[in-house]
Parts: C-alpha cells; sequence; structure tokens
C-alpha cells in the first residue's frame, strides 16, 4: 500500500532511521494544527455562524476514512426525513475560481469534475435530491445553500479542520482497518492535528471495523460521552467504464483483475474484491485526486484482462483513452447500522 509507513504500528531500526528526518517536520505542522485550532476556540478568531444548522463529517485521518460516502448519506437521510439539507465542500483540486458553484441545485447536476473536483460530483450522484455546492470557504458556500436554496440544515464534507464556520455537530469518520495509523502527524504518521483533538467529537463513526484495540482505547479516553455507530461499505454494482447495463459484483468472484485508483486508500477497493473473491493480479496506483491522462491508462489489456477502478476514478477517465482494455466502475453504498438510532441522536442534538 502506497504510504503504508504512515500506518505501521512498530518500526524496524532502519525504518525508524530513514524516517527520523520528518520528526521535526511533524512536530511542527502539530504545533501549527494546534494553534489554528486554538485560535478559534479560545474566540481569538471569530468563527462565521450561519442562519441554519451545521454538521460537520470530517476525520482525523488524511483521505480514505469514509468522509465523503457518510456526508452523501446522511444528507440523503436528512432530506429523506423532510429536512431542508445541503451540502458544502471545497471541491479539492477543481480549477473553477468562483467563491461558490453550484454543482448541483438537488436535480440536475450543473458542474463538471474539472469546474467542480471529484468528490463533488460523487456527493451529487449519491444525494439525489439535495444540493452541492463548492468553494474553498464553507461559510460562503453555507451563506449561498442558504439563499438559494432555504436550507435548514449545511452538511460539510471534510469539515472536521475547517474551523472558520461555527457548527453544531462534529461527526468523525475512521476508517476500522486503517484506524489511527502509527498516532503520528503528517509528514511522520497519517493524522491531520494531535490525536487530543478527538476531544472535540460530538459522536465517531468506525467504518469496515472494529477498529484495532489500541484505538479503541485511545478514543475512550478522548472522547468518552461521544457516542459510536458502525458502518460498513458494500459493493453495489459493477458497471462498464463506457456505459450500458451492470452486474451484480459477485460477477467478479474467481476473476482476475487489475485494480486502477486514484484515491487515499487503495486497501479499501482492494478488501471489497477480496471479499468478492476475485484475485488482484495488477495494480495502477496514483495518488489521491489524480488527474488521469491517456499515458496513466495506456495498455492495461496487456496487463490484466478485466480492470476494476472507483466512481471517483471514473469521472476523469475517458473510455477511449483505455482502448480494447475492459474497465470496469465498482460502487459502493454505504451501510450504517443503527442508521435510526444515527439519525434520531443527530436530529435530537440539531433541535
Amino acid at each position: 500500500m502506497r504510504g503504508a509507513w504512515l500506518y505501521r504500528r512498530e518500526d524496524s531500526g532502519r525504518s525508524r532511521w530513514l524516517l527520523a528526518p520528518l520528526w521535526p517536520m511533524s512536530l511542527v505542522y502539530g504545533a501549527a494544527a494546534r494553534l489554528h485550532r486554538g485560535l478559534y476556540q479560545r474566540g481569538w478568531r471569530r468563527r462565521k455562524q450561519l442562519a441554519c444548522k451545521v454538521v460537520s463529517v470530517g476525520s482525523p485521518v488524511v483521505g480514505g476514512a469514509g468522509k465523503t460516502p457518510t456526508a452523501a448519506w446522511l444528507a440523503r437521510e436528512l432530506h429523506r426525513r423532510g429536512t431542508k439539507v445541503a451540502l458544502a465542500t471545497r471541491g479539492y483540486r477543481r480549477r473553477g475560481r468562483e467563491a461558490v458553484r453550484v454543482v448541483s441545485d438537488g436535480r440536475h447536476v450543473r458542474g463538471d469534475v474539472v469546474s467542480a473536483g471529484d468528490e463533488p460530483l460523487l456527493l451529487a450522484a449519491h444525494a439525489p435530491g439535495v444540493p452541492v455546492l463548492v468553494g474553498p470557504d464553507r461559510g460562503v458556500v453555507g451563506l449561498r445553500a442558504v439563499s438559494a436554496f432555504g436550507a435548514d440544515v449545511v452538511v460539510l464534507d471534510d469539515g472536521f479542520q475547517h474551523h472558520r464556520l461555527a457548527r453544531d455537530l462534529d461527526l468523525i469518520v475512521i476508517d476500522g482497518g486503517l484506524g489511527l495509523g502509527n498516532g503520528c502527524v503528517l509528514p511522520r504518521g497519517p493524522l491531520r492535528e494531535p490525536a487530543r483533538a478527538l476531544r472535540h467529537a460530538d459522536a465517531i463513526l468506525v467504518v469496515d471495523g472494529p477498529l484495532p484495540e489500541e484505538d479503541a482505547s485511545r478514543l475512550g479516553e478522548l472522547a468518552p460521552e461521544a457516542p459510536r455507530f458502525a458502518a460498513r461499505r458494500n459493493p453495489a454494482t459493477l458497471r462498464p467504464l463506457a456505459g450500458g447495463a451492470g452486474e451484480r459484483p459477485s460477477w467478479l468472484h474467481a476473476c482476475d483483475v487489475g485494480m486502477l485508483t486514484g484515491i487515499a486508500n487503495p486497501d479499501s477497493l482492494r478488501r471489497s474484491l477480496a471479499s468478492l473473491g476475485a484475485r488482484v493480479v495488477a495494480e495502477r496506483n496514483f495518488p489521491d485526486h489524480h488527474s488521469y491522462r491517456p499515458a496513466d491508462v495506456s495498455g492495461l489489456a496487456e496487463e490484466a484482462p478485466l480492470w476494476v477502478t472507483t466512481e471517483k476514478d471514473a469521472v476523469k477517465i475517458l473510455p477511449a483513452w483505455v482502448g480494447d482494455a475492459d474497465v470496469r466502475v465498482l460502487t459502493i453504498e454505504l451501510h450504517v447500522l443503527e442508521a435510526e438510532r444515527l439519525l434520531s441522536w443527530i436530529e435530537s442534538r440539531l433541535r
């Protein structure tokens, strides 16, 4: 796995020596993150207050925890229960320069991957009926959500470290297989800020758990009053990259497949393929939010008879680029255990 040392609990003597130069940078990064949060916690910097409720879905860990699927699920379910809800996200690596971009008005998708980014398109696809807005300042985005769509609740995708906007609830998402990694802050580890920030979590959702015992114990110490919930990512459909009728994911059983990803945690797709009985015989893994080019997907047919990619990657790959290769898109649905209990708890907190 790319960057596996971020999650390795114990390093060999050689690894510790090689990674030693990262410790000073990690200390500086952690101190800056504490200072940034502290400025807003102590009121030295003022948070923007919206005329609606704000729920943040975030994580202490960089990439791949399941934040975006969780934000989409939560917004969709609140919408189903009659709440006027909107999704706000920053649209990482988008090229549009507008302060606010309406990616979806709840009925029609208006943005593309260039102007909006890849994750906002996933939010729009998995939260039908919910407006999706993009912008670097979630406070400004939230104001537009209220004024243009009458939102009573704004759900922030990846908002735990976005302190400029006041929120009513922080839902923390953690991948159960990866947990808190080696417990170190970037760049020595996967944490975006020191683990003690989890004291500010209102609730914790563990995806594809259980958590490692060490991390479960640490969460119990840091956020003892935060209720915990569980979810899992389930393969839903397998469709051709070029479009058309799809197959059930079980169709992959006993198939030799290649993995094509540009996501933070390729291991999540690897686990899904293994659960379906597929054998991964080739991989092309790129950095998170990778902007694909034709050269990235040339010659696929020579390495594996069938390739599987994610929805997030598929929006950035033109079918013409893959030539004769058989490339399928595996869609994932988030299944939240005790969903009604979680939704009722959130609604009671927001009241």
